[in-house]
């Protein structure tokens, strides 16, 4: 194939892909190609005579493989937010192709011994701090990817990476198959009773999509506590959604559990090998934790008093149930709802008419950026995304000058994964005279067509996290891409998002976009108050929903070796897992139960599902700061962005927050936050 939209840099602004000229025949040939390049570069690195210099093997190694970059960044985000029978055939073949790869660059003896020698003389080359570090991140990298192997090690750990990327992403495939196929369809129309019309219409909207005109269809998320459990009255209808939610990936047609084993399995011999314990200790040597006996002294602190928490909401829950049998885990969204519609008068559906999906976005997420950055955000209706329902949007410095493109996909789709993300179709690099464009995906259910969307009070706080991700992306300014935007590690990557949660309910930001949509009059001073303090009201259940799930991929990959699971039962070792942990809580299951537990088998999260709440230490404590009155929002915006979000992976992360924070992260501001104190 001479004529591929790939082979060249995009000419369209900031190098957004060419979508329209992007057809599923490009991806393998662009792959190919793009490897075969990158190879060739990498050749020529090694062939240079004489003492390695950075420029000519750091430097060179940065600008390397800009083809498969390309193709790697369009076909990634393609295949989780608008997958088909073909990009998932793409990508069963492609995936453990890239993996061996990746293996052929990292496993190259005399590239290393290039890297091992400006790693030995790094004190003499005269390097800046970006130059220095970068030469130790590649030394790193390089070690831990199996660099200082013997021939045998490295053999069999290329087969070990093959049948690892094989395996995750034949769990990512069946993951969405499994979600779709768990569809509940509901006959009777007073089977929904307790949704909204416009909730109603959705669901009819949805079972016209699958071929039933005379049903209603509700799709499920990729959590196991479906939100319209909260909504739905019938009883027996909450049952049979969260019989269908636990119950995914753990059939015999859809074995991920089987799948998850294996995967784990794979982990733990790959980490043997590598000299590791476990994949734990491997997974954490780079992050900010740096041992497993951090992660767990972490979680272990916070287990006892959220079960307690829990445990006194799930009484409160039951006597609001007076005897009506016991208190399951398809009630207690419901329940939970009936109490905070009593005690705080706040009604989760009635809220929705104040958080339409446009106003949100720009009079919410986009002027909260405005206010705390300066930046400002225009739709380009001349550019075009992968999807007729992706939006693009041109971002602007407060001095007018150009930052990067946002795409915003945000609606639900049966060929979507679940969840929500922030992927980069091109990274900010000075080196490569590149700016960022970066995308979100949401899952928020699209209305019938005229109709507005109406978002829950999650579905804001969703917006207003990714938007976070997406904003430590267009504010990257490093030279090089290994350090661009969200190049950092796994456990500090959600700690910009998390904090920009805290605008959602901001005074100036709440009364800007949090207007009704018939009356456009703004939500009720006292109706704030009463739902702020209705958040802490359930503050038990998601922390241990929440634990459930750490606990458990951190299980899975404590194992040491191979043959700790040879013929195990997944859902048997998730019980013994979560009995062990003090989560065995039949009420309230995990965030995610293995056979959906996409972060981990499918996505870059193995053993560090933690971060989430790792992360979020950092990000209270941050909160604390914006809040303390010290100098303006403006002037404190500016500074949390110089010198954190604008860094990427350039520096040590917590040297970095301790740097800006002036002292190192406390856990209080964490633990009165989730009610986890006294």
């Amino acid at each position: 194939m001479t004529s591929n939209p790939f082979f060249e840099r995009s000419t369209l602004p900031y190098q957004l892909p060419p979508f329209a000229e992007i057809g599923e025949e490009h991806y393998v040939p662009a792959f190919e190609r793009g490897m075969a390049e990158q190879l060739a570069e990498i050749a020529a690195i090694t062939a240079v005579d004489g003492e390695p210099t950075f420029a000519d093997t750091v430097v060179a190694l940065e600008r390397s493989g800009g083809l498969l970059t390309r193709v790697s960044n369009v076909f990634f985000n393609i295949a989780s937010s608008d997958s088909s029978a073909g990009t998932d055939a793409i990508e069963a073949e492609m995936s453990p192709r890239l993996a061996a790869h990746r293996d052929a660059i990292h496993l190259d003896s005399a590239l290393f011994a290039r890297i091992e020698s400006l790693y030995r003389r790094r004190a003499e080359l005269g390097l800046d701090a970006e130059d220095l570090r970068l030469v130790e991140q590649y030394h790193l990298r390089f070690v831990r990817a199996g660099a200082g192997l013997d021939a045998a090690g490295q053999a069999r750990l290329r087969e070990l990476n093959t049948e690892i990327a094989t395996a995750t992403t034949e769990f990512g495939q069946n993951n969405v198959a499994a979600r779709n196929a768990a569809t509940v369809v509901l006959d009777n129309a007073d089977e929904l009773a307790g949704l909204s019309a416009a909730a109603v219409n959705a669901a009819a909207e949805n079972a016209r999509s699958v071929g039933r005109d005379d049903a209603w269809a509700l799709s499920l998320q990729n959590v196991s506590n479906q939100p319209v459990l909260a909504e739905l009255a019938d009883r027996d209808v909450r049952r049979r959604v969260m019989a269908a939610s636990l119950g995914r990936g753990l059939t015999e047609d859809n074995d991920n559990g089987r799948l998850a084993v294996r995967i784990a399995a794979l982990r733990a011999e790959r980490a043997a090998l590598l000299g590791y314990s476990d994949h734990a200790a491997y997974a954490v040597a780079d992050q900010t934790a740096q041992t497993p006996e951090a992660v767990e002294e972490m979680l272990g602190r916070l287990v006892p008093p959220a079960v307690a928490n829990a445990e006194r909401e799930a009484t409160e829950l039951a006597a609001a149930m007076q005897g009506d049998d016991e208190l399951r885990s398809w009630d207690w969204q419901f329940w939970s709802q009936q109490v905070r519609a009593e005690r705080f008068s706040v009604d989760a559906e009635a809220l929705r008419p104040y958080f339409e999906l446009e106003r949100v976005l720009r009079d919410g997420v986009f002027f909260a950026a405005e206010q705390v950055y300066g930046i400002t955000v225009r739709e380009r209706d001349d550019l075009s995304g992968y999807h007729p329902e992706v939006r693009v949007f041109e971002v602007f410095d407060a001095d007018g000058s150009a930052l990067g493109l946002f795409l915003g996909d945000f609606f639900a789709r049966p060929s979507k994964h679940g969840g929500a993300w922030m992927n980069e179709l091109v990274s900010q690099s000075r080196l490569l005279e590149a700016l960022p464009v970066v995308v979100n995906n949401l899952n928020i259910v699209k209305p019938p067509a005229g109709e507005p969307a109406l978002l829950t009070w999650d579905n804001v706080r969703t917006l207003f996290h990714e938007f976070g991700h997406a904003l430590h992306g267009l504010f990257s300014d490093v030279r090089y891409p290994f350090f661009s935007g969200t190049e950092v590690p796994r456990d500090f990557v959600e700690f910009p998002s998390q904090v920009n949660e805290m605008w959602m309910a901001w005074p100036e930001v709440l009364a800007n976009y949090a207007k009704h949509i018939d009356t456009g009059e703004q939500m009720p001073a006292e109706l704030v108050e009463r739902m702020t303090a209705a958040q802490q009201f359930g503050e038990g259940f998601r922390t241990v929903e929440y634990l459930g799930a750490a606990l458990l991929d951190w299980s899975w990959h404590r194992v040491s070796g191979p043959e700790a699971l040879a013929g195990a039962d997944a859902e048997t070792f998730e019980d013994e897992a979560l009995r062990k942990a003090g989560l065995a809580i039949e009420a309230i299951p995990p965030r995610y139960r293995t056979g959906y537990f996409a972060h981990i088998f499918a996505g870059g999260y193995a053993a560090g599902y933690y971060s989430y709440i790792w992360s979020e230490v950092l990000d209270a404590d941050t909160v604390d700061w914006f809040d303390d009155g010290a100098a303006s929002i403006r002037e404190k915006g500016t500074a949390f962005r110089r010198e954190l979000l604008a860094r990427g992976g350039s520096v040590d992360p917590l040297a970095a927050f301790a740097a800006f924070r002036g002292r190192a992260p406390e856990i209080e501001p964490l633990l009165t936050r989730r009610g986890l104190v006294g």
